[in-house]
């Protein structure tokens, strides 16, 4: 360490120290300008963008289509974080926080929000009485893996990834740190995916919907460019249901909606019929 930080007495915001994200971040929540929110024809309305905590909920949509729950359909609107629409009114009417995913359920007599994406995933699980067991150990065990990911997952995002691949200048030891952690929560994964073919025991739950975006896309060298770094391939248990995730079709179809990287094929950036990932992705609507 050859740059010492003495914190002041009161720390104040200097916005020239943001690095990437010094656009949109800030010490104050509420909303920065007057933008409506659209509604589609769905009861379900989504606001996401294809973040790891945003793929968490169009997996889940995806999943309880594919399984027969035809009151799952719904329209996904892109929320591109980057140029601060989660900050326009209608959003933060929905979440106070200001992040993705949130989710406006209108199928009642009042319109129901839910924001957080562990919230959400459990909240659509109990609505359609799926991917969660319903009594004893077997739904504590999934509660248990839902709450671990929410709350481990910010090491590996706002830790880990932030001072690896975003901050302006590498610091070795918040590096450290965070790689540490990071791969202690591999690890985790690893020795639970050695017993049980699933995260929360036998059966594919909201569990797995949670951890496999962060870890799972972890484990497949897709975020942060750190598999090397990182030796995931070590790893092998969590790598053999890492596979098995992403071979499912309703995983491969969440992970399409609302992206906006990679190649233009795998981008749908808003949803609103289950056709449109056969005529709206973004190499079809950039060749019409």
């Amino acid at each position: 360490m050859t740059n010492a930080y003495t914190p002041p007495a009161v720390w104040t915001w200097d916005t020239e120290s943001g690095g990437r994200f010094a656009s949109i971040n800030r010490p104050i929540a509420g909303a920065t300008r007057d933008q409506p929110r659209p509604i589609g024809k769905h009861p379900l309305q989504l606001y996401s963008m294809g973040t790891p905590n945003g793929v968490k909920v169009t997996i889940m949509l995806e999943e309880l289509l594919a399984a027969g729950h035809a009151g799952a359909e719904y329209d996904a609107w892109l929320i591109r974080i980057s140029e601060g629409d989660q900050f326009g009114s209608g959003f933060v009417e929905l979440n106070p926080n200001s992040k993705i995913p949130a989710l406006a359920d209108h199928s009642g007599a009042e319109p129901v929000r839910v924001f957080e994406s562990g919230a959400i995933l459990l909240y659509l699980a109990e609505k359609f009485g799926a991917f969660l067991p319903t009594a004893g150990p077997a739904r504590a065990e999934c509660l248990s893996w839902l709450f671990w990911q929410m709350g481990s997952g910010p090491f590996v995002g706002g830790g880990f990834g932030h001072f690896y691949a975003y901050a302006p200048e590498k610091i070795e030891y918040a590096i450290n740190r965070y790689a540490m952690e990071t791969k202690r929560q591999l690890d985790v994964l690893d020795r639970r995916l050695a017993d049980t073919e699933f995260i929360a025991g036998p059966d594919y739950t909201i569990a797995d919907m949670a951890i496999w975006p962060w870890y799972g896309q972890l484990a497949q060298g897709e975020l942060y460019s750190a598999a090397e770094f990182l030796q995931v391939q070590d790893y092998r248990h969590l790598q053999r249901w890492t596979d098995q995730l992403a071979a499912r079709p309703a995983v491969q179809r969440g992970r399409m909606v609302n992206r906006v990287m990679g190649e233009p094929s795998s981008q749908l950036h808003e949803r609103h019929d289950a056709g449109d990932f056969d005529t709206r992705t973004q190499d079809k609507l950039s060749n019409d």
